[in-house]
């Protein structure tokens, strides 16, 4: 797949796609010629060329097949989205001045000097600043926590200077802390080169990794390093090498490869350093390889054979491996297992019991304390446990709902637990746990400059019944001053439900701004989250994946109908998967929304599920279903948003995606306008816009994300003012 296009050769293809497209771009938009011609631009409207699909004895007709370019340089396809981006502009023009005042007032409640609280790692403290207008943090580090001698280990400023699109990630310094090693993106498909520094020298060394997943382990003699290579057209990162320092790439070692292609590959160092762990995880399995971190010529040991439908992780202490197993526990429970017993699922011993009510999501280690993290009827609550007494305590936080994230717990002898605390009305807080007495030290609490006062908004939870009679939890925050229970407030509903992936109640500066002109905000904590616990979650997947859809539809209609929203006046959005929901809840109920945002949305789900040759298809049919059978096909055929197009009014739709997404190809959202376009039969606003410089993840920096969420709330603000 012909993905490395450098962005010279982009810009001389999409310059001649312009031409044959016959599209302005005027350079002066503000004289009256550009402006007319911005008035005369019409939408899209693409050829169609069948496509005939067959199986199971049944096909398909796809009119917009052709639009699929691996290679990303077909002069019509890119003539066709870059006329797609003019019309967006066309129609959205009207709109920029609020676009540009939403991106400043968001931008001016961020604190532009702004540094994360220093974490402990071996001999340093470890954090970034960001400073002024840069868009990208500052990676140092210091010989205590208040910044003694500190140093700079890497600009990503001056890295990015060069680059349209600049992403760095997995940063690891070597065991002797005197080697950086750190992986870098320039073309957001997440496809990264691993590049070493020599810290003290400020130099790169000769070593350069291609073709990654961005993160290494380091051994620990500090020249050896594990790290993964992807398949350059399936991205799916499945074999892992060993390399030396000082030889070349092509004398790397591979040390394992995974064979079975539902299966993603991840790789970590245990908390005590002797250990590097292989991550094997798919939708409904797990397993875990072991590597003596000592010796450079171990090969890996299974901790234990997998097993389908046995999910598990492991962590370190001294003898004992502890493990967060669904072993007979649908909700997961805590076992552990001395180290001369690895592989022997019979020696495995409870440490907290199963309990189907109560969902076990996470732990940490320490010298003397477990800390582990549950879920309760929708809400986190963290207990710690003194291993040597076994007495436990529970902290308690103010918020009715909110997000609790442990992080930066890298030492095994901390007496503290750091803790990062949010919720809808709260910024987030940095805190430090004494491990023993429970006392919370702030570390920093986030800071929205400007007239910000919490007191001025209040959240709520509630549960709202689905037609099927389960009760679904929904998080409300709202401004204090502007809500009245009546019906009138406007409402912006948000969801995700996929993969178990759970969004909890967090603040957020950019929501202000919907907030403060009157609207109401919810998040459906819908079937195929966690937030019940994993029966939620597998009561959203595969061949039950309508009831997230119908839960969505469900939410709406109980928010209106109890106060929260006009019932005129409701919009929607989503990402990805959750692209995928707002597809199907507007072919399903067209008539609730006033507007919808699409996110590089998963729209053609049946087409991609059968070619495995999509990056990262094989991994999705234990969350979808495999189209090859039968029974999969048909039931993804009767929700599959582009198949389901059909001749019906639909609200007014904003789609965005990027050209180099490597999760959701552009193909995908493109063929979705396509095929809406030709069978919507109202008169609302349908724009597409593609970053022809993004990925999945949008554009890189912390400012230029900003204006996708301006576009997005002045698109839904103008309908608004519109109505």
């Amino acid at each position: 797949m012909k993905i490395a296009l450098t962005k010279t050769k982009l810009s001389l293809i999409v310059s001649s796609a312009l031409l044959i497209a016959a599209c302005s771009n005027q350079n002066n938009e503000n004289s009256y010629e550009a402006n007319k011609a911005m008035a005369n631009i019409k939408a899209p409207v693409a050829k169609k060329v069948p496509h005939e699909m067959v199986i199971h004895n049944h096909t398909r007709v796809d009119n917009y097949y052709w639009m699929r370019d691996d290679s990303r340089t077909n002069p019509e396809i890119l003539a066709h989205l870059a006329a797609e981006n003019d019309y967006t502009k066309a129609q959205l023009k009207h709109t920029e001045a609020m676009q540009e005042q939403i991106f400043q007032e968001i931008k001016d409640r961020i604190e532009k000097d702004d540094n994360s609280v220093p974490r402990k790692s071996g001999d340093f403290y470890y954090s970034t600043q960001m400073q002024g207008e840069n868009e990208y943090p500052i990676y140092v580090r210091a010989t205590d926590f208040n910044g003694s001698n500190l140093e700079v280990l890497l600009n990503v400023n001056e890295l990015a200077k060069a680059h349209d699109y600049y992403q760095v990630t997995g940063l690891r310094v070597s065991p002797n802390g005197k080697l950086l090693a750190y992986g870098e993106d320039t073309l957001s498909r997440r496809v990264y080169t691993v590049q070493f520094k020599d810290i003290a020298g400020n130099t790169l060394l000769t070593d350069k990794l291609t073709g990654t997943s961005g993160g290494i382990v380091w051994g620990n003699d500090n020249k050896t390093v594990y790290y993964i290579k992807k398949d350059p057209q399936t991205l799916l990162g499945y074999q892992v090498f060993r390399h030396t320092l000082g030889t070349s790439q092509a004398d790397d070692e591979m040390v394992y490869e995974e064979k079975n292609k539902a299966y993603y590959t991840g790789i970590s160092k245990s908390k005590d350093d002797s250990s590097i762990f292989i991550w094997h995880s798919s939708t409904e399995a797990s397993g875990v390889s072991v590597i003596d971190a000592n010796n450079a010529k171990a090969m890996p040991k299974k901790f234990i054979e997998r097993e389908e439908g046995h999910e598990y992780s492991i962590s370190k202490l001294n003898d004992w491996y502890y493990i967060n197993t669904n072993w007979q526990a649908t909700n997961f429970r805590l076992m552990k297992v001395d180290k001369n017993h690895l592989g022997d699922k019979s020696q495995w011993q409870d440490v907290i019991p199963a309990n189907d009510a109560v969902k076990l999501e996470r732990f940490e280690l320490f010298t003397d304390h477990l800390v582990y993290q549950q879920r309760e009827n929708g809400i986190s609550r963290i207990t710690i446990q003194q291993l040597s007494t076994g007495k436990e305590q529970q902290l308690s936080f103010h918020d009715t709902a909110y997000t609790l994230h442990m992080y930066g717990n890298d030492e095994i002898d901390n007496k503290a637990l750091r803790l990062y605390y949010t919720s809808f009305t709260t910024p987030g807080v940095d805190y430090d746990i004494d491990l023993t007495t429970l006392t919370k030290t702030t570390l920093k609490q986030d800071n929205v400059l400007g007239d910000f006062d919490s007191n001025n908004y209040a959240s709520e939870r509630i549960f709202v019944k689905a037609r099927d009679g389960k009760k679904i939890p929904v998080s409300l925050v709202y401004r204090k001053d502007t809500f009245k229970k009546d019906g009138t407030n406007p409402l912006y509903q948000y969801a995700y439900g996929s993969y178990g992936n759970t969004i909890d109640p967090y603040f957020s500066v950019s929501r202000l701004s919907l907030l403060d002109r009157g609207f109401v905000y919810a998040i459906a904590h819908i079937r195929g989250s966690e937030m019940l616990g994993r029966p939620w979650y597998e009561d959203g997947k595969k061949l039950t994946k309508m009831n997230t859809f119908t839960d969505f539809i469900d939410v709406t209609k109980a928010l209106t109908a109890q106060g929260y929203g006009d019932k005129d006046k409701v919009f929607a959005a989503g990402g990805s998967a959750g692209g995928l929901l707002m597809g199907a809840v507007i072919n399903m109920a067209p008539e609730l929304y006033q507007g919808i945002a699409a996110a590089v949305p998963f729209v053609d789900v049946v087409t991609t599920m059968l070619d495995e040759s999509i990056p990262l298809t094989t991994n999705e049919f234990k969350e979808w279903g495999n189209p090859k059978e039968k029974v999969y096909y048909d039931y993804m055929l009767s929700y599959s948003p582009y198949d389901q197009v059909k001749t019906q009014d639909y609200p007014n739709i904003l789609v965005t995606t990027g050209l180099h997404d490597s999760q959701v190809q552009y193909f995908e959202p493109m063929k979705w306008v396509a095929k809406l376009r030709e069978y919507k039969t109202d008169d609302n606003l349908l724009v597409f816009k593609i970053d022809m410089e993004a990925g999945h993840g949008g554009a890189s920096g912390r400012f230029k994300r900003i204006h996708n969420t301006a576009l997005q709330y002045s698109f839904f603000i103008d309908l608004l003012n519109k109505s």
